[in-house]
């Protein structure tokens, strides 16, 4: 486990010593950023440290509307609802919208918040192969006259692939089902204006497309968010027992939430530079004949043949001041991997001393 001693950038203090980070989903570089730390300080000064209440009792403060204002204008959408964690996002939505399906299709390699939120009888969840989208047509066949709801990752953690919703979708419109997609990682950073992977795909605006998202990565902040139009958003606040019971989120997330969003706003060159910035990076790693994949993402998943040549190479890096880290991850796949994941933040000067190092190991081993 690697311990903190200071905030999280493109460098970080762990075990009192300075190391290059690339670790974590600080994607956009926000959750040190200078006004996201000052906003959510004046917040405390103003409301303290906790509201100690559900929204729907006495736990609602005009932050909390202010940011839903604002995530639901960066979404396009008439409102959105927050919550205390994305990981409840999934859950809440398979909550809410459980009247509308009667059979589950996910992704084999969905994640677990995925996996987690689905309440139905086993046997009516259905497991099609990572990212194929034509096995998933020839299991949607086979469920003909069921309500289908099927459920994947936009970006996926581990791998950094983007699901293939250009392929999903038209398959969502074929058999009358529901597309749930959880945007945690593509949210901020995919789509002309960062709104996630269906922006991406430049699917339509479609009332049977939902979105399950995270302020806790490119946006900087922390809680989860649903978006939609006040029909929508009211069933979430009316029928979600998670989110009735949930205590609200606390002033400085939801102040460090509105800077964000504003910067954000102001910055879009921040989405263009990480993602320029991974392009290169993983053409490098490839180039020095490591295995990964090519969907232009943040996350440069580095894959070796077996467990311990993984460890190695993680400890090998950070030995050498460089934190990326070995993931041993809760999913449904069997892969032995190092997760680089770049920032905005990170400078060449930093990518450039990775891929050196990585190139020395390879030659080591």
């Amino acid at each position: 486990m690697i311990l903190l001693n200071s905030s999280i950038g493109n460098y970080v203090i762990s075990n009192g010593k300075r190391y290059s980070y690339f670790g974590g989903n600080n994607y956009l570089g926000l959750a040190s950023h200078p006004s996201v730390k000052e906003a959510s300080i004046r917040a405390i000064e103003k409301y303290g440290v906790n509201f100690s209440a559900s929204r729907r009792t006495s736990g609602t403060a005009d932050i909390h509307l202010e940011l839903e204002r604002k995530l639901a204008d960066f979404k396009g959408k008439q409102d959105s609802v927050i919550f205390p964690s994305g990981y409840q996002g999934n859950s809440i939505l398979l909550e809410v919208l459980k009247e509308r399906y009667s059979d589950v299709f996910t992704d084999q390699f969905a994640h677990s918040s995925i996996l987690t939120g689905i309440k139905i009888n086993p046997a009516d969840i259905h497991y099609y192969d990572h990212c194929d989208a034509g096995h998933l047509e020839s299991i949607l066949d086979k469920f003909k006259g069921s309500y289908p709801l099927i459920i994947t990752d936009g970006i996926f953690a581990l791998t950094g692939e983007i699901a293939p919703l250009d392929k999903i979708y038209p398959l969502v419109k074929k058999y009358n089902g529901i597309l749930i997609v959880d945007d945690a990682h593509s949210t901020g950073i995919l789509g002309k204006n960062g709104r996630g992977t269906p922006e991406f795909f430049n699917l339509p605006a479609d009332e049977n497309i939902f979105q399950s998202e995270t302020m806790s990565k490119a946006l900087g902040s922390y809680g989860g968010f649903l978006a939609g139009d006040k029909i929508f958003t009211e069933l979430v606040r009316e029928s979600s027992a998670t989110y009735q019971a949930s205590t609200s989120l606390p002033p400085s997330v939801v102040a460090a939430g509105i800077a964000s969003m504003e910067i954000i706003k102001d910055n879009p060159a921040l989405r263009i530079r990480v993602l320029e910035l991974a392009g290169e990076l993983r053409k490098k790693i490839s180039g020095l004949g490591f295995q990964t994949t090519t969907d232009n993402t943040p996350i440069i998943p580095v894959m070796v043949n077996d467990i311990d040549k993984a460890k190695h190479l993680s400890s090998f890096l950070e030995e050498n001041g460089i934190i990326a880290p070995f993931m041993n991850y809760p999913s449904r796949q069997e892969l032995y991997m190092i997760r680089v994941t770049v920032s905005a933040a990170h400078t060449d000067n930093q990518t450039d001393e990775l891929v050196d190092l990585m190139s020395k190991w390879r030659r080591m081993n």
